[in-house]
């Protein structure tokens, strides 16, 4: 079977200042997730299930489903705060969502085939869709095996504030060792530091950085299901406690002494994290249209899938 790309769109995008999954950058007026699913069909996936939030559902609906309806499969799920297990009780002060793991075990129901996840404000390119299709088509739908595709640092900063980034420590195989997620990179005069408990430590140029794009098979589903109800007995309270999917990734080599494979790109990543990224984003998706990568309306020619 063909792999599914899981796409978490649910984000509020607060520093970028609206709803960025939704803004057009194209030169025919398409978004960035419009990119990243034409990559994914090209590549040979079979299926997009999107995971959005429940008061952009009809302008969702409008922009996105039916401009795909012959191209590729698609389906969505709502992600909302009161999905947790039956066990617990909602705190009435919790208003932050649970994190980007919880976004992808609510699609449990609509993935069935190993699967890809990525955010829907970033650019990932065609190069590194490949990869991750490659790894998926070879991946047991039954193990808890699974990967990253990992970018090097240098190609994943925003000129225009800091980012967020899960940092990859891996062997001499390439398999995870360690993940951290770390706040506040940027890149300073003198070199390039994240930021912890208002203290500067540097990152390395070549540094192998996580972007969420990474590939699991449904047997991770139960697993992350036990994760979140430990998850919750320990955080419940805890107003910004968020279950990040790096989390999983951690457990999974920790606890579970399973392989996660890191598959390197030097693919440039760029994305929109804040609203001063746009002009650069629909510059280098300009350069990519003109240089054939892409062509100046994506859906023009590609009307049906295989």
């Amino acid at each position: 079977m063909k792999p599914t790309l899981c796409i978490l769109a649910a984000g509020m995008g607060s520093r970028y200042g609206g709803l960025k999954q939704m803004d057009a950058f194209g030169p025919s007026g398409e978004t960035i997730i419009d990119y990243s699913i034409y990559d994914a069909i090209r590549c040979g996936f079979g299926k997009v299930i999107f995971v959005i939030r429940k008061d952009i559902e009809e302008d969702f609906k409008e922009v996105f489903l039916n401009k795909y309806e012959g191209k590729i499969d698609v389906d969505y799920c709502i992600q909302s705060l009161d999905m947790i297990p039956s066990s617990f009780d909602l705190p009435e002060t919790r208003k932050k969502p649970w994190g980007t793991a919880h976004a992808v075990l609510v699609a449990k129901e609509k993935i069935n085939t190993p699967f890809a996840v990525i955010n829907g404000d970033d650019f990932y390119g065609g190069e590194a869709f490949q990869l991750i299709h490659d790894y998926l088509q070879n991946l047991s739908s039954d193990t808890l095996e699974s990967c990253i595709i990992g970018y090097k640092l240098k190609n994943t900063l925003s000129e225009n504030g800091h980012v967020s980034r899960g940092v990859c420590q891996t062997d001499a195989a390439s398999a995870l060792i360690q993940i951290n997620e770390r706040t506040k990179i940027e890149r300073t005069d003198t070199g390039i530091f994240y930021e912890e408990n208002e203290k500067a430590f540097p990152l390395q140029e070549e540094t192998i950085v996580s972007m969420n794009l990474m590939g699991f098979s449904p047997a991770v589903f139960e697993y992350m299901e036990i994760m979140f109800k430990d998850f919750l007995k320990e955080n419940i309270h805890t107003e910004k406690k968020e279950f990040f999917l790096p989390l999983v990734l951690d457990s999974l080599i920790n606890v579970k002494k399973e392989k996660v494979s890191v598959i390197n790109t030097d693919a440039k990543w760029f994305g929109v994290t804040y609203q001063a990224d746009k002009s650069s984003t629909v510059e280098n998706i300009n350069k990519l249209v003109k240089a054939d990568v892409y062509p100046s309306n994506l859906w023009e020619n590609l009307k049906t899938y295989s």
